[in-house]
């Protein structure tokens, strides 16, 4: 299995920037891509972005140019910058661990507030 916490979250000002971490343990050596999802707040969850081993990148068009994801492998961990943050990205924010033939795990989701 593989567990994944992530951490970061908090209360920012509009326009300001956030760095999301998530540390994954367990069965890490067999995880293929990661990424982020967010849910807000009566809205269903939706993806934001995914690295793959390899570090190739992938982007929700909604999120591109404020929304970097980067993967250290040898730290097991996944980081999501977000910049320009508007109230909108107000949302509790999921990372996620693929592995072939083992599905996907999810960390348990850190909140983040934009709020002045």
């Amino acid at each position: 299995q593989v567990q994944l916490v992530e951490s970061g979250g908090g209360l920012v000002q509009p326009g300001g920037s956030l760095t999301l971490s998530c540390v994954a343990s367990g069965s890490t050596s067999s995880i293929n891509a990661m990424g982020w999802y967010r849910q807000a707040p009566g809205k269903q969850r939706e993806w934001d972005a995914t690295i793959t081993s390899g570090g190739s990148t992938n982007y929700a068009d909604s999120v591109k140019g404020r929304f970097t994801i980067s993967r250290d492998n040898g730290k097991n961990t996944v980081y999501l910058q977000i910049n320009s943050l508007q109230p909108d990205d107000t949302a509790v924010y999921y990372c996620y661990a693929d592995r072939p033939f083992r599905g996907r795990s999810w960390g348990q989701g850190t909140q983040v507030t934009v709020s002045s």
